[in-house]
């Protein structure tokens, strides 16, 4: 279950596309159903009833805050506990449950964590700028035809921004550029995951920086005097070529919500500069760091990739041949 993107909390959706219906989504090839109890809180089950394997989310939600399956009307709470099954007024209910995942509503997005059951999980690590009590949000959701692993390391890779994002946000990088100019690009170990920070050959620090929040958020630092101006790019796996990006701009300025729209539009474009080339990317998953060449300024997305092979994704450890003789 949750190959590859197992036992971490992530984001999954924006949680104003949960309303008084079920909400279908995949997750790492997952299928989900998101619903709200009676209590408006919202709640994450696998989207397949323990009884005849049917999808969940085409059934509905009834008045006591339950969701009923469409096949047999088999009704279940949000921590999976089944609550009515017709017909069978002897049925030994404890012994039917659908399968539920801890599930936490933050920051304007449904999380949950990716392994079955909702005890001992923790909590989520969220971006401070998420739930922000001063900031205003935008909030932008799209599809790339990719895996999840490229987006991620796109976002945290710096040196393309002068080239590939020339039009937009690089031409604030490339006045910085001549001929033979080098970036440095530091990596720092954190409690959530890693800070990035670049500079162009002398040009002091601008207070810009990246944070990488395990396993799959980055969070751009934009430097604006006794202003909070940050941009969230989450890369949610949805499958092998398919990787949910939901894009959350935060800023204590400019905070009318009249606003939000011009915002989107902004990060839009530059999301599609981004996507035509991670979708071109061969192979479509990240391979291993030695079966790429790199180079010094690769440093952030070798940290990323060293995390991925080492704890997402461990590499099986070889097998002892019966020939050798210990």
């Amino acid at each position: 279950m949750f190959e590859g993107f197992a036992n971490v909390w992530t984001p999954v959706t924006l949680a104003k596309k949960l309303k008084n219906k079920p909400l279908p989504v995949v997750l790492a090839g997952e299928k989900l159903v998101f619903f709200r109890g009676k209590d408006g809180k919202a709640a994450a089950l696998l989207d397949r009833c323990p009884h005849r394997g049917v999808e969940l989310s085409r059934g509905k939600i009834t008045t006591d805050g339950c969701l009923e399956c469409p096949f047999h009307a088999w009704r279940f709470d949000g921590t999976g506990r089944v609550c009515e099954v017709p017909l069978n007024p002897d049925a030994k209910k404890e012994r039917l449950s659908a399968t539920a995942l801890a599930t936490r509503e933050l920051g304007g997005l449904l999380w949950v964590y990716t392994a079955p059951g909702i005890e001992d999980t923790g909590e989520p690590i969220v971006p401070d700028a998420l739930t922000m009590p001063r900031a205003a949000r935008n909030y932008l959701e799209i599809e790339w035809k990719a895996h999840w692993t490229r987006a991620m390391e796109n976002m945290l890779d710096s040196p393309h921004v002068p080239f590939l994002h020339k039009a937009t946000i690089g031409k604030f990088v490339r006045p910085q550029m001549r001929e033979g100019s080098t970036m440095h690009v530091e990596w720092t170990d954190t409690e959530y995951g890693g800070r990035t920070t670049s500079r162009i050959d002398d040009h002091t620090d601008t207070g810009a920086y990246l944070d990488f929040y395990k396993p799959n958020i980055m969070v751009l630092n934009i430097p604006i005097p006794n202003k909070v101006f940050r941009m969230h790019s989450i890369c949610v796996p949805v499958g092998p070529q398919a990787v949910r990006m939901i894009i959350v701009g935060a800023r204590t300025f400019a905070k009318a919500s009249i606003l939000n729209p011009i915002f989107n539009r902004q990060n839009l474009k530059i999301a599609l500069e981004d996507q035509a080339i991670v979708e071109s990317s061969y192979p479509a998953e990240i391979p291993p760091a030695v079966d790429e060449k790199s180079v010094r300024t690769d440093r952030a997305t070798l940290q990323f990739r060293k995390y991925y092979y080492g704890t997402l994704k461990p590499e099986p450890a070889p097998k002892r041949s019966l020939n050798v003789v210990p």
